[in-house]
């Protein structure tokens, strides 16, 4: 590690660009390592951003700290690209702990880093360009600049754009995609799916929107027909009764109330669907029935217990999806409505069912609980 460290302490000064440190050993550790220098007044630092466990955390560390944190990750990881003002260099660790660096001059000019403390963040619609669906909503001017009392609203719009993007890849490129999105509402992010995947990335994309509300509906389908989105309809209904499809690539529901979630995650199993984006809302149903004197430190407490009977609820749907086949994940999402519901349940089809069915039900049996998802998965949704 002597001659990377020797990189490292002529490297980390004003000519520094940036760090990344990827494929890590075990997946238990960080996924991804990002360094770059920031000017905080007038002292250069270089700030670590580690990501782990769907978070990113940051540590803003003088040179030497920075050339320790780095060779102390180093253990952990098997590459590292490191860019300067006039030289790349690659380093690769082998499983034995062979170092082997790699050092080429840049093949163009590079600029000095942003040093500025809080860059602009780049985000996929970016401010200044402007978005027809956005100026109508209310969120963009006719000039591209966001109001500022939606701030909160395009960046969380940004947030879910992000989660599509990952998905992108699980999704199929060479014909039309099917996406229904149960309970859109006023359609924010269904209008920013669609205007992402098929005028940004070029996708042939057919999207339903579905709604309770009629005269939001009939607003929705005016703005799609203004603005050309041939393949983008908005229709009134209910979750549980709707039948219009028989195979959908991705179902996004976002705040489906308390069991209308339940029903909207049993259609998407039933479509075989590829990906399922959830943003649950209001679990009511298993705080009525939750019961256990073991725990009752907390269900003595009303507020804890909604809190807990809601983390139960999604945990629990969670299960039920990876026993049908599909390889999920919560991760905090930033609400629309600035409410504490911030939690997604993402999953990816696979294909390979879980075998978890005992554990579930042993854990329902403990909290004297049944979810409506594991009794419409049980009887096929009758």
């Amino acid at each position: 590690m002597e001659e990377l460290r020797k990189i490292l302490e002529d490297s980390l000064n004003i000519e520094f660009i940036m760090a990344v440190l990827s494929s890590p050993r075990t997946k238990d550790q960080a996924q991804k390592v990002k360094v770059r220098p920031v000017l905080k007044q007038g002292t250069l630092f270089f700030q670590c951003e580690r990501f782990q466990n769907n978070q990113a955390f940051h540590e803003n560390k003088n040179a030497q700290e920075t050339c320790e944190s780095i060779l102390a990750y180093m253990e952990h990881f098997r590459q590292m690209q490191l860019d300067t003002m006039t030289a790349r260099y690659t380093v690769l660790i082998s499983k034995k702990g062979k170092v082997t660096v790699k050092q080429k001059k840049q093949d163009r000019e590079i600029k000095q880093a942003d040093l500025s403390h809080n860059r602009k963040k780049n985000y996929l619609l970016q401010e200044g360009i402007h978005v027809p669906f956005l100026e109508d909503l209310g969120v963009m001017t006719a000039e591209g600049k966001i109001v500022r009392s939606k701030f909160d609203k395009f960046r969380q719009i940004n947030r879910f754009l992000e989660f599509i993007e990952d998905v992108l890849p699980e999704l199929p490129s060479d014909r039309e995609l099917k996406i229904l999105d149960f309970g859109c509402g006023k359609s924010y992010l269904t209008f920013a799916m669609y205007y992402y995947l098929h005028e940004l990335k070029g996708r042939d994309v057919r999207m339903i929107g579905l709604d309770l509300k009629k005269d939001v509906i009939r607003h929705c389908n005016e703005l799609a027909q203004t603005y050309g989105y041939e393949k983008l309809k908005f229709l009134e209904g209910n979750i549980a009764d709707y039948t219009g499809e028989e195979k959908v690539d991705m179902v996004v529901t976002l705040h489906a109330c308390d069991t209308a979630t339940d029903f909207a995650l049993k259609k998407a199993v039933g479509w075989d669907a590829g990906v399922i984006l959830s943003v649950p809302c209001c679990q009511h149903e298993l705080n009525a029935q939750i019961q256990n004197k073991v725990l009752s430190p907390i269900m003595n407490y009303g507020l804890l217990k909604e809190r807990f009977s809601a983390i139960v609820t999604d945990a629990l749907r969670a299960e039920y999806l990876k026993s049908e086949g599909y390889e999920t994940q919560i991760l905090e999402f930033i609400d629309m409505e600035h409410t504490p519901k911030n939690l997604l349940i993402r999953a990816v089809k696979t294909g390979k069912k879980g075998e978890n069915l005992d554990t579930i039900k042993a854990c329902e049996e403990f909290l004297h609980v049944t979810p409506t998802l594991g009794v419409l998965l049980e009887h096929k949704g009758e």
